[in-house]
């Protein structure tokens, strides 16, 4: 989307709709919609209706008063509990609305946030209105009938803001396009988004993005010793992939930081097959590469002085006369040896390789996203990821990331006594301990390949998508992690 900056007053706007954001009753009005409500004689309150609540919306045509056609009226909620997630929420309303008008561009009025920074405010804005508005058409051939894209948003600020809110809503197009580059990819059908065209796409953003760019093939990475990688990639006729992408490659003055992100680019769970209800959407078990990809765009966009590498481990997991079975024992990259208990707990198997691999690069620390277990899904439901982690700093400061983005997250325990559930009578370590604490097992299980380093695990099982739209967060995939992680490498680099 365009994202402009417009130094003028909000009633001479010239464009087909100017939004506004109002609060709850009784005092409903900044500084802000009221000069704007006096240029239309008070027409903004007079019908009563205005309650005010979150992502409320009312639409005045202003008949000549204001240069702008329409006027819409956005809800913040009670002012006493406004904050960036609330300004957020009323942004995507404001471009679905716009969206439902056929517009394909509109200006929004900051308000006035009491005690929030200028640029954290306009990026919130910038970052609800593009992921409200977004739509993955890409198959579609019939689109009469839709409502056409938003392309282009101009935020309205007074002049002594303007360096500011320029700041803040560059970072939020760039921010909001990163999770729009992760949800086109884990909304892709599997035939669309195979291993190689998932490397593919990668080579694409880092040519564009002056990234390092490698891809590691299966010859590679038998040579390596990736045999749990291998191992799941066997049963598919499409090669695995490890995808590489390094922002600031080479530069050994800069701390490291690793994304490490499953890309499973289709999941029928192998020979342990899963259920067929439902299993459509197991294209989306590359969302944490997706996430990963996104996370790297961002960063080198955003010319953040630290030396971050996004790992992708992709194949698909299939059935068939060569595909590895129950019972199986893999060699890892890492040196342990897996028991297989089921071939549809595979995620872990090729973050095991990758995150081996991850310490060839001495990291300040490394986090991996994964789809990883319907266990977390019981447990945290579709609003928070589980977080697992061998380091309380690194812990916290994804906990801080969380409560600035809204991207939720709940830290899960890794006690010793669950550990004992995936012990294995015929190798290291089994690759699934059971159904008692399930999520739990899963990341007790990626720590044993995750050592030299902090190391945090985000499953994403319940929040990379969602059936219904709420708020910014759309149907379909969500490109949950990529705000949460920016924002956190923001803060490492100072």
């Amino acid at each position: 989307m365009d994202v402009r900056v417009s130094v003028e007053s909000p009633q001479t706007v010239d464009g087909e709709l100017l939004a506004l954001f109002a609060f709850a009753q009784p005092e409903a009005l900044d500084i802000v919609a009221t000069a704007v409500d006096a240029a239309l004689g008070g027409a903004l309150l007079e019908s009563g209706d205005w309650v005010g609540k979150a992502a409320q919306t009312s639409l005045l045509y202003t008949r000549g008063a204001l240069g702008a056609r329409r006027v819409l009226l956005v809800g913040l909620g009670a002012r006493d509990a406004f904050g960036l997630e609330a300004l957020r929420l009323a942004a995507a309303a404001s471009a679905k609305a716009a969206r439902k008008l056929r517009l394909t561009h509109y200006h929004a009025a900051l308000p006035v946030g009491d005690g929030l920074a200028l640029d954290e405010m306009a990026q919130a804005l910038v970052e609800g209105a593009v992921l409200g508005g977004y739509r993955f058409t890409g198959h579609k051939t019939d689109e009469a009938s839709e409502s056409p894209s938003l392309q282009g948003l101009t935020v309205v600020c007074a002049a002594t803001e303007a360096d500011s809110v320029t700041a803040g809503a560059e970072r939020g197009r760039i921010v909001a396009e990163a999770v729009t580059l992760a949800r086109d990819l884990a909304n892709e059908p599997a035939n669309y988004l195979t291993p190689t065209m998932l490397a593919e796409r990668a080579e694409e953003v880092a040519n564009a993005a002056g990234l390092r760019y490698e891809v590691l093939e299966e010859a590679d990475m038998a040579e390596l010793g990736m045999g749990a990688l291998l191992g799941v990639a066997q049963g598919s006729d499409e090669p695995a992939k490890f995808i590489i992408l390094e922002h600031n490659a080479g530069r050994t003055d800069l701390d490291t930081y690793v994304v490490v992100g499953k890309g499973i680019t289709f999941d029928s769970g192998g020979i342990s097959l899963k259920p067929g209800g439902g299993m459509a959407w197991m294209k989306d078990d590359m969302s944490g590469a997706a996430v990963t990809l996104g996370v790297m765009q961002a960063v080198a966009a955003l010319s953040l002085p630290l030396h971050v590498v996004g790992l992708m481990p992709a194949t698909e997991n299939l059935p068939g006369g060569r595909a590895y079975k129950p019972g199986d024992v893999l060699e890892s990259m890492a040196g342990l040896t897996i028991e297989v208990i089921s071939t549809d707990a595979e995620g872990r198997l090729i973050l095991a390789d990758a995150l081996a691999y991850a310490r060839r690069f001495q990291p300040r620390a490394v986090v991996d996203l994964a789809t990883l277990t319907g266990a977390c899904v019981i447990a945290l439901g579709h609003v928070a990821s589980g977080l697992m982690a061998s380091d309380d700093d690194l812990a916290a400061q994804l906990t801080e990331a969380s409560a600035r983005t809204g991207e939720r997250i709940w830290r899960l325990p890794l006690f010793d006594e669950y550990a004992e559930q995936i012990k294995s009578d015929v190798a290291d370590v089994k690759n699934v301990g059971g159904r008692p604490a399930g999520t739990i097992t899963a990341g007790l299980f990626l720590k044993r390949f995750a050592e030299g380093y902090p190391w945090a695990h985000l499953d994403i099982a319940g929040t990379a998508k969602v059936d219904k739209d709420r708020g910014y967060i759309l149907k379909g995939a969500t490109g949950h992690g990529v705000r949460l992680l920016v924002d956190w490498l923001r803060v490492q680099a100072g």
